[in-house]
């Protein structure tokens, strides 16, 4: 039966691992908590969720094909995600509370060059709506209050909204047993942290690419060295 994890115990041979039913024991845990992407933060946000609203390039760029496009965000993975998505849609805005973006100077000078981008500075979003998908947003300018209403054209119906204002790895649990960089868990190629007898898997591990792809592939190499560990634990065990 499913559990909610409460707390866990990861040190020594034997892990535990505490829920709201019950206490797990074990020799060895694969930690897959994943990661949210923080949210835009505004109305309406969660409504249009799948109906315009995106928090992957990859996964949504082709439904935005040759429609406008608005990335919210001024790292470096808004403004990547947004070279990305001049290669779907007719344009790219990218909307960024600063007057500067944050990214790396190369992607900077990439994003400037692009024709097919665009910027609306100071500004955050205030709230999405319309009928069925994304039609209309409320943009705000922090400087000087001032908002208007983005509205899509009559012709597309639609436009897109992606937020890459950050991902937040949920590994809360696990602060002070294992060994992180900003939240994210820190493994070897072959997914394991510093703590005998538990491997880390998927969004919550540091990693070039967050993808559904290369989590399975994490979680298949973890399982394998899940196999190999016990393996030889047993072997140790009967050759005494």
């Amino acid at each position: 039966a499913a559990d909610t994890i409460k707390e866990v115990r990861l040190g020594g041979d034997i892990k535990e691992v505490t829920g709201l039913r019950q206490t797990y024991k074990a020799r060895t845990v694969i930690l897959a908590t994943g990661a949210a992407h923080r949210p835009i933060g505004c109305q309406g946000e969660k409504i249009y969720q799948g109906r315009g609203v995106s928090y992957c390039a990859t996964c949504d760029a082709g439904f935005f094909e040759d429609l406008d496009v608005y990335v919210v965000g001024g790292g470096d993975s808004a403004v990547q995600e947004a070279l990305y998505l001049t290669k779907f849609a007719k344009n790219v805005t990218i909307i960024h509370r600063r007057d500067a973006l944050r990214a790396v100077g190369s992607l900077q000078e990439r994003a400037f060059a692009n024709k097919k981008i665009h910027f609306f500075w100071d500004s955050v979003v205030d709230e999405i709506g319309g009928e069925d998908v994304v039609q209309w947003m409320l943009v705000r300018n922090t400087k000087t209050g001032e908002t208007r209403k983005i509205e899509a054209s009559a012709e597309d119906g639609l436009f897109g909204i992606f937020g890459f204002i950050g991902l937040v790895p949920t590994t809360q649990l696990f602060e002070g047993q294992i060994d992180m960089e900003n939240g994210y868990i820190l493994t070897d190629e072959d997914m394991k942290t510093n703590v005998a007898g538990v491997w880390a898997t998927g969004d919550m591990r540091k990693k070039s690419l967050r993808q559904v792809v290369t989590a399975a592939a994490d979680g298949a190499i973890a399982a394998m060295q899940v196999d190999a560990y016990l393996t030889e634990k047993n072997h140790e065990v009967y050759s005494g």
